[in-house]
């Protein structure tokens, strides 16, 4: 007996020994997320952020030791939880190398140096490459305190020395990102302006010189891209190769280039297919009719929200928390007249429901604020658009899922705009690999875009289309995104239900996305292996050993 305990006594002292070994490695790995995040924010030149040429290579060998540390720790031993933040530590430098070795935005691509950010995104962090030294005017309340203007007025005075420092830097050859991101530049310089004529803002004198000086910088920029677009004649792609490479690697989507093309060429079919079987068996019920006034907009809107709340909670589908309701009330739109409906507000005129679905996002986005991850390296938006297979996927997924589950039982009409949304989905980033292919110009991606959405709501109103494409060229695998996400969740819900089956326990629909929602905003295929285990896609995508 006493030789039972003594056994006993020492095995604990093992598994004690065991785990604080595994914490203190663990611990490594935070430690070095931070200093890696440190890193990433690049110097500064003149006060606004250094993306030269003599910059990057001096600072490549000190990112090489990050990487070198990283790969160094040993994971033997750890929980997936703890093997799914260092895999995102491994996405994001895999992300910033090929940055400095592909993509290269701040050569390429004009859009990456718009400053002003008059919103927030829907998803963790701005949609595409964004440069370090933004001025995010969502965050201000206005008028500004003391402490908040002199922010303010710091962050408006880098615009001109980032501007100029951008005539430098920009020395790529792709055509379309230089074109038509001249667009995003002028845009803010009409931001700017408007800004300068708020009321709040009129009698700051400071700030509207500043205001004033930001404009003459920004129009400066306009026109030497002009001028310099002239002469521009390369393709804008990455290549079907580095598309790959970087899906994998850095998006960790365990799909390639022609992957992709299959999975959105059977989604497309099949949206289009669904639709007109809905369309068959609703063809004796009246059409829907979309709201003609603001009051009928604002009733309608009001009421859909409510709508789909109750229908998340009654049905069991997620715990719906207490922030829901003002995260989506704050997004239920307006009235627009029709002739300026672009293809989101025609669905929304008829029936708001698909949208809001898709408004998971914002419900995301608030767990963000007010219950932020207790890991350190999930707490904050991913680097370089790494959450897109999550957020965007998901968001995209429980339109129909929350179809299938019951949503619009009494309004069959409105399945016909989810099956309408999915298809424009596939075909926007049906397109978005072509061009990242360089077998289409972004024009003829577009095309694609406009062509096989059905009823011709991509028709409607072209900026739409032009944003979207432009987006997608400017960020690989976001135009892919929300269908491949939606694959990928669905994938990963077979798996939760096959293991719970397997395991003699019910599936139980809100545990699913009580326990995806818990995960936090990571991508879908880590989502996927700390849900069920299974890890065939992680081992698809990496060489790691698990």
């Amino acid at each position: 007996m006493k030789r039972f305990v003594l056994l006993l006594f020492v095995c604990t002292c093992i598994h004690q020994t065991a785990a604080q070994h595994t914490e203190i490695r663990y611990q490594e790995l935070v430690n070095l997320f931070k200093a890696w995040r440190s890193f990433e924010n690049p110097p500064k030149l003149d006060g606004a952020p250094d993306y030269t040429v003599q910059t990057f290579e001096k600072r490549w060998p000190e990112f090489e030791v990050l990487q070198n540390k990283l790969t160094a720790i040993d994971t033997l031993g750890w929980s997936i939880a703890q093997k799914v933040d260092w895999m995102l530590v491994w996405a994001e430098m895999n992300g910033y190398d090929f940055n400095h070795r592909i993509l290269k935005p701040w050569q390429r691509d004009p859009a990456f140096y718009k400053t002003v950010w008059m919103s927030r995104s829907d998803v963790p962090a701005h949609e595409g490459p964004t440069h370090h030294g933004t001025l995010e005017v969502w965050t201000y309340s206005f008028p500004l305190n003391k402490t908040a203007k002199a922010k303010f007025l710091a962050e408006l005075e880098v615009i001109s020395t980032l501007n100029e420092q951008a005539k430098q830097n920009l020395t790529g050859n792709a055509k379309e990102l230089w074109i038509t991101g001249i667009r995003d530049i002028r845009q803010q310089s009409k931001n700017l302006a408007e800004i300068r004529t708020w009321e709040t803002i009129k009698g700051e004198r400071k700030i509207v010189s500043a205001i004033d000086k930001a404009i003459t910088s920004t129009d400066s920029l306009v026109a030497w891209l002009e001028v310099e677009g002239k002469g521009k004649s390369g393709p804008s792609g990455i290549g079907k190769d580095n598309y790959t490479w970087y899906l994998q690697n850095v998006h960790l989507v365990p799909l390639t280039w022609n992957d992709e093309v299959q999975v959105l060429k059977r989604e497309l079919a099949r949206a289009w297919s669904a639709l007109k079987l809905e369309e068959h068996q609703n063809r004796k019920l009246p059409k829907l009719d979309p709201a003609a006034t603001p009051e009928e907009f604002n009733k309608m809107t009001k009421k859909a929200a409510k709508q789909l709340l109750q229908f998340l909670e009654e049905e069991e589908i997620v715990t719906v928390k207490d922030y829901f309701e003002p995260a989506l009330n704050v997004h239920l739109g307006r009235f627009v007249p029709k002739e300026k409906r672009n293809f989101f507000e025609i669905g929304r005129h008829f029936d708001p429901r698909p949208l809001y679905s898709h408004f998971y996002h914002w419900f995301e986005l608030a767990r963000m604020d007010n219950e932020p991850h207790q890991s350190e390296i999930r707490k904050g938006p991913l680097l370089y658009n790494i959450f897109d297979s999550r957020n965007e996927g998901v968001a995209t997924a429980v339109e129909e899922m929350f179809l299938d589950a019951g949503l619009y039982e009494n309004d069959p009409r409105v399945r016909e705009i989810v099956y309408i949304m999915i298809a424009q989905r596939a075909a926007r980033g049906l397109g978005s690999l072509y061009a990242h292919a360089n077998e289409m110009t972004m024009k003829e991606a577009g095309g694609i875009h406009s062509e096989y959405t059905p009823r011709g709501w991509m028709k409607t109103e072209k900026e739409l289309l032009i944003f979207e494409q432009h987006l997608y060229l400017r960020q690989p695998g976001y135009g892919t995104s929300y269908i491949t996400g939606k694959y990928l969740l669905e994938a990963a819900m077979a798996d939760f239900a096959r293991v719970k089956e397997l395991r003699n326990e019910p599936f139980v629909l809100k545990d699913f996305f009580d326990q995806l929602n818990a995960i936090g905003n990571v991508p879908i295929s880590l989502g996927h292996w700390q849900m069920t285990g299974v890890d065939d896609q992680v081992r698809q995508i990496t060489h790691v050993k698990n």
